[in-house]
């Protein structure tokens, strides 16, 4: 087993054993949906509060798990692993960080939970841009369109422009902590912009080497 995979394992035994030992101080219905204002606007009962977090991420780790092992070009998966492996912790880690904020909240703390998340978005997207211009073609991680998927020049045109805007929409991400009423617009819209400008970028890019 890789050594991402021992933390991985390690951070969801965690999640569990934090569950069952908060699980008789919780109230019956737990806080676990948050608006753009940071304002509670969902529950759920405490078992699922506390154990939904931890089920999702094994199935997320048994996905990531598997990917490179059955992805037909799973050879060029293997040219950008390292990168891969730090992504999928980091998600877990960042599923992790959500959920003992959700805990602490449901203890009596109160706080700003989309302040207290922007710095966590702001590390995911700039690692994701990390990884983003490392990837190779494959049919999992990445900028998948019909043009990238059909030339590894256009992909790696691609993906290098578009690891660079991930880089830029982590760093933005930022500045929620200075503009908690524009949280949505400040993590999602680059996002959003980046992904329908990459996607353009890759058609353009696949026309002009098909000319």
């Amino acid at each position: 087993m890789r050594k991402s995979e021992l933390i991985i394992a390690g951070i969801i035994l965690l999640s569990f054993a934090i569950g069952i030992y908060y699980y008789p101080q919780m109230p019956e219905k737990m806080a676990s949906h948050w608006n753009a204002e940071g304002q509670v606007d969902g529950y759920m009962s405490k078992f699922w509060g506390l154990f939904l977090m931890p089920i999702i991420s094994v199935g997320l780790f048994l996905l990531f798990f598997l990917i490179p092992r059955i992805d037909p070009l799973k050879s060029n998966i293997q040219q950008f692993r390292t990168y891969y492996n730090g992504f999928v912790v980091l998600i877990i880690v960042f599923l992790f960080y959500l959920y003992l904020l959700t805990i602490f909240w449901n203890t009596g703390y109160t706080f700003n939970m989309i302040t207290f998340l922007s710095p966590a978005f702001a590390i995911l997207f700039y690692y994701a841009g990390i990884l983003i211009e490392n990837a190779k073609r494959n049919w999992f991680i990445g900028i998948r369109t019909p043009w990238t998927m059909s030339s590894d020049k256009v992909w790696d045109k691609t993906h290098k422009t578009g690891g660079k805007l991930f880089k830029i929409a982590g760093i933005l991400a930022l500045f929620v902590i200075f503009f908690e009423r524009y949280a949505i617009f400040i993590i999602v819209v680059p996002v959003i912009i980046v992904s329908i400008y990459t996607v353009a970028y890759s058609y353009f890019e696949y026309q002009k080497e098909t000319k």
